[in-house]
């Protein structure tokens, strides 16, 4: 499909930036426009490129250009549901005006303790720790097969820096994580922490995120979605007007197509719920109904939905707690959602033959999205057979609730390897890991630390084996 994206940096965009794109749009005669899974917002393809004059500091991606992607964040969560202590709004806002040129990579940017916007699918994902201002970063670039674990914590100050250094040694060639480790430390004067214990990441129920609710004592936050996910200008442009004269600074797109508007006085809050009951805007959608995920401007998906959301309904059957995706066969593998409906492509041969679609359905390990593994319950399915298994899915899920703990993701990597220890060099924060050995002075892979002689030293700084300290020991 081929649309026009604007980036969003963070998903975080101020009423008189959204102001100057619904006027864009309306002067080309659109009437509406989409937000999209990374917090961009999205045009139809009938939209024309700008020249550089009426663009301003707004960076637009037209369907034959690969320039830049969107950089995710949970700012969108703070203030309004459970979140890190010491990670505010302020502080995310900071750290992305840290990013001055547009990312080739995705990154993503996160609470661990929130649900509403996924942790792992960025190429960098940056994850908040619970030592103030670092944060972990979980990496997986486009032709690595799986995710792995940096080696130390990232001060918050140090983000974007770490983000740049890496892009640039990456773009030549694909190198692994020790390797990445090791070039960005002789390159950069960075403030690193040690990690001192894996990250966990619980797991709570998908928030309902739609409506007016409270925020503190004397402010109100508002969701706001629109179920075929094309907002109406004239709205939109009369909304940042409200949001001007109620002093609201920012208007925050979330990655279910939907946007979040944070601060409403107390005082005006009356104002606000008789500016949507005279447009005539529903904020009282079910949670069913909000928990899905869908790709942009494709009709099958929009309509497969309704199908499935009325069907379940009328079952009367309760998914608290659970989200839905639906997707075309292998688009990435990288989902974020409990349960995937994956739409299978049609043989090229068969094309021409009017034949029923089939889809085939997973669902995450304990139907937890950020475990990032996903298990194949059902394959080349019909349509009318998805609502029983969604069904089925959905009492699997409650009948588990509660039994399984939630694994960190350290824990998960390790069941995939075999024996191996990690230790770090407290000198120049050189990585031993037994699973590569040290070539260098002529290690072969799988010796242990503990079985190397008293004589080893870091083959960066050479400190002795004494200054190393053990990060992880990972098991079959």
């Amino acid at each position: 499909m081929e649309l026009t994206r604007l980036i969003v940096k963070g998903g975080v965009i101020s009423p008189g930036e959204l102001r100057e794109v619904v006027n864009m749009a309306m002067d080309q005669g659109l009437e509406s426009i989409s937000f999209g899974s990374r917090q961009d917002i999205i045009f139809p393809k009938s939209f024309k490129s700008l020249d550089k004059n009426a663009l301003g500091k707004h960076h637009f991606v037209y369907p034959d250009q690969k320039s830049g992607n969107n950089i995710v964040s949970s700012y969108v969560s703070t203030d309004i549901f459970r979140n890190t202590n010491w990670l505010t709004g302020n502080k995310f806002l900071y750290i992305l005006e840290l990013f001055k040129e547009q990312p080739k990579l995705k990154v993503n940017i996160n609470d661990p303790k929130q649900q509403l916007v996924p942790l792992f699918t960025g190429h960098l994902n940056f994850i908040a720790s619970e030592h103030e201002d670092y944060w972990y970063l979980y990496i997986r670039l486009p032709k690595w097969e799986r995710m792995e674990v940096y080696p130390v914590l990232i001060y918050s100050w140090d983000i974007a820096k770490f983000y740049y250094e890496i892009e640039k040694i990456t773009a030549e060639e694909s190198i692994g994580i020790d390797l990445i480790f090791n070039l960005v430390s002789e390159a950069l004067d960075t403030n690193n922490r040690t990690i001192d214990k894996p990250l966990n990441i619980p797991f709570y129920p998908f928030p309902y995120y739609e409506g007016m609710n409270r925020m503190g004592i004397d402010q109100y936050w508002l969701g706001l979605y629109w179920r075929n996910n094309l907002y109406d200008l004239d709205f939109l442009k009369e909304m940042c007007d409200l949001c001007f004269d109620c002093k609201i600074g920012k208007i925050c797109i979330t990655p279910w197509k939907s946007f979040i508007i944070k601060g409403i006085p107390k005082d005006r809050k009356l104002e606000w719920e008789k500016f949507l009951g005279k447009r005539g805007i529903n904020v009282r959608h079910s949670l069913l109904e909000l928990n899905w995920h869908l790709p942009v401007a494709m009709e099958w998906a929009l309509s497969l939905k309704t199908f499935l959301v009325r069907t379940l309904d009328q079952f009367d059957i309760s998914t608290y707690g659970l989200t839905f995706g639906l997707s075309e066969y292998n688009r990435d593998g990288h989902y974020f959602t409990s349960i995937v409906v994956e739409k299978n492509e049609l043989p090229a041969a068969l094309e021409s033959i009017k034949i029923r679609d089939t889809y085939n359905v997973l669902f995450a390990k304990n139907f937890d999205p950020n475990t990032r593994e996903y298990i194949v319950h059902s394959q080349d399915i019909d349509k009318l057979e998805l609502p029983t298994i969604l069904i089925e899915l959905s009492r699997k899920y409650f009948d588990e609730l509660g039994n399984t703990a939630t694994e960190t993701t350290e824990n998960q990597q390790k069941k995939e390897k075999p024996q191996q220890d990690i230790y770090q060099c407290q000198e120049c924060l050189t990585l031993y890991k037994s699973e590569y050995g040290d070539e260098s002075q002529g290690i072969p892979k799988g010796i242990l630390f503990t079985d190397l002689g008293e004589n080893y030293c870091c083959s960066l700084c050479g400190a002795p084996k004494s200054n190393f300290k053990i990060l992880e020991i990972a098991e079959n």
